[in-house]
């Protein structure tokens, strides 16, 4: 990162969304040249209890595999701890809350583990709710509105990305701590069931949550045709809805997955392929799934100059390249 500008290089850097191959060496490379201070890592998706917390004792070993590179994040101070020591923060997170099965208690046991970022639903039905790709727009169930209060109680950050219209705007008026969408752009700037629509983000920024921002192609104007200028589009778009104090950025990276993990997050509940959700906007050849200029976390530097060159002021970026998430964590980790 030694060519990135002083003033990125000294910015708290923090990532609503990655999902790349844990596996890969080159990942964490990516990530520490590209000055990540923290992100949001996926562990599960579809997996059960006992799936994940096999998921979870590999992370536990790659902290100390990599822990001249890595550490894990549970508290704010650990990522301004991680700033300091120049190290690349590990947010423990779900993109599907059904790894706690059908047992609220799971989500101490989680929570215990480092996990402070779960997702209610991926795309479709589970115990808690109905997902985007839903039909039935069912909205929260008994379970998922306690499991909502349970994670309030320990501090776990609710993330509404995948999340249906009906659960998602119950969740925000049910939840007593700020949530997000860690990475979702707008429904009215481009039509996708998995953007938000302005009644949630609205709503979502009015209650103190915060929006990533998301880069990946499928769900920007430009689609698989996008640049960095159209991804700072959807930040504009996301701005101007509902304020600078509220926007942050997900990149949603998927970096060294193999054709397997596309099949697998593509199938019904995990298992079928493929999903309804699959057959729009899916695809497999990944040499342009992220804009050009934005492919992987090495190329963040890229996103803060675009930002200063389309007239955002230095505070402003440093909002969005961060400390919008940074005051989301405090005051939905603070116990």
């Amino acid at each position: 990162m030694t060519d990135a500008p002083k003033s990125y290089r000294e910015s708290i850097v923090i990532d609503g969304l990655n999902v790349s191959n844990w596996d890969s060496p080159a990942v964490y490379k990516s990530l520490a040249a590209g000055g990540v201070t923290a992100f949001n890592a996926t562990v599960a998706t579809w997996e059960n209890y006992r799936e994940t917390l096999d998921h979870v004792q590999a992370w536990l070993q790659r902290f100390a595999t990599y822990g001249d590179t890595l550490t894990q994040i549970k508290t704010t101070e650990d990522i301004l701890q991680a700033k300091k020591m120049g190290k690349v923060g590990v947010i423990l997170g779900f993109q599907n809350a059904t790894p706690i099965e059908n047992d609220l208690g799971h989500l101490a046991v989680f929570y215990a583990l480092g996990v402070r970022i779960i997702q209610l639903t991926f795309h479709e039905r589970n115990l808690l709710g109905d997902g985007c790709w839903e039909s039935a727009n069912a909205g929260l169930s008994n379970f998922g509105r306690d499991a909502v209060r349970e994670m309030n109680r320990l501090g776990i950050l609710i993330d509404l990305s995948h999340v249906g219209e009906r659960s998602t705007l119950e969740t925000i008026d049910h939840s007593e701590k700020p949530v997000a969408a860690t990475h979702a752009n707008c429904r009215s700037y481009f039509d996708n069931p998995r953007n938000k629509t302005d009644e949630a983000v609205k709503l979502l920024a009015a209650r103190g949550g915060v929006v990533g921002a998301t880069a990946i192609a499928s769900f920007l104007r430009t689609q698989f045709e996008s640049t960095l200028e159209d991804f700072i589009d959807a930040i504009d778009d996301m701005v101007e809805r509902i304020g600078i104090d509220h926007v942050a950025f997900g990149a949603d990276f998927t970096q060294d997955q193999p054709t397997s993990f596309w099949r697998y997050i593509g199938s019904q509940q995990g298992t079928k392929y493929p999903a309804v959700f699959t057959r729009y906007g899916i695809r497999y050849d990944l040499m342009d799934l992220y804009p050009k200029d934005l492919e992987t976390p090495d190329k963040l530097p890229n996103l803060a100059e675009a930002l200063d060159k389309r007239g955002y002021s230095s505070e402003d970026i440093g909002k969005i390249l961060g400390l919008n998430w940074l005051r989301l964590f405090q005051e939905v980790w603070a116990q």
